[in-house]
């Protein structure tokens, strides 16, 4: 018998900056050639702009990934309401949904966590995180042997603010109290972005500069965060993909 074709989504909930387009051919690519791997096929629908499957296709996909969004999960636009509703439907199905930075707060949100404003403020560059020990389960996506810390870039100035009694905490750190947490064994959320490199995150860190939105200040020290070191990003991919696709691996 021949092993079907995996297939997985991606509902991007950006739009492609300038650089991203340029040199990786927009998120999606950065996506796929993060989590994805030979053989799969991965679509992609552009939710910030009103692109979403179909009900009738849902049980097609092994599993979906939410990527971050200059949005606010706590908003109330039309296309995230709908991928909020969209979610519940995945949760009852209970697929396999990875929510990166806006993701893991809009599955947080629909399953009863609170979101907002980051209680610390923006939070940008590369941070260690810390994984809650009795919580992760060896075995599962983290392999057998589970780090007691991991580096990730971070990008946020929302934040999951509580949890709701269904979730299990994963990871927090000084800056953020919830870095990682699971639903059940379908959904799983980050918090960082484990798909970013360095390129990506200057990137956004010059961009939002440029805006005003930061002081140039605070950008400096976010660029310098990544002198020295480097997020574990091969852990990071190794543990997103275990978790997609159902197995478990050393990260």
């Amino acid at each position: 018998m021949v092993n079907e074709q995996k297939r997985f989504a991606l509902f991007l909930a950006t739009s492609d900056s300038t650089l991203v387009k340029k040199t990786y051919g927009g998120y999606f690519n950065v996506f796929v050639s993060s989590f994805g791997e030979e053989g799969e096929q991965w679509d992609l629908f552009r939710v910030i702009d009103g692109e979403f499957p179909e009900d009738k296709d849902l049980d097609k996909y092994d599993g979906f990934v939410i990527s971050g969004s200059l949005h606010d999960a706590f908003g109330d636009d039309d296309w995230i309401v709908k991928l909020c509703s969209l979610c519940q439907k995945l949760d009852d199905m209970k697929k396999k949904v990875l929510g990166i930075c806006f993701g893991h707060q809009i599955l947080s949100r629909i399953k009863g966590g609170k979101v907002g404003r980051a209680s610390s403020g923006v939070d940008m560059g590369l941070r260690s995180i810390t994984m809650v020990k009795d919580a992760v389960k060896p075995g599962v996506y983290f392999g057998s042997q589970i780090p007691k810390s991991l580096a990730i870039i971070k990008c946020h100035q929302d934040e999951v603010l509580e949890l709701s009694e269904s979730a299990t905490l994963l990871a927090y750190s000084d800056k953020c109290n919830v870095e990682m947490c699971s639903y059940g064994d379908h959904f799983l959320c980050i918090q960082g972005h484990p798909e970013y490199n360095k390129e990506i995150l200057f990137e956004i860190i010059d961009r939002v500069a440029n805006m005003k939105l930061m002081e140039q200040d605070y950008a400096d020290k976010a660029k310098a965060t990544m002198e020295s070191a480097e997020p574990d990003r091969k852990q990071w991919l190794t543990l997103c993909k275990n978790f997609l696709k159902g197995r478990s691996e050393q990260v």
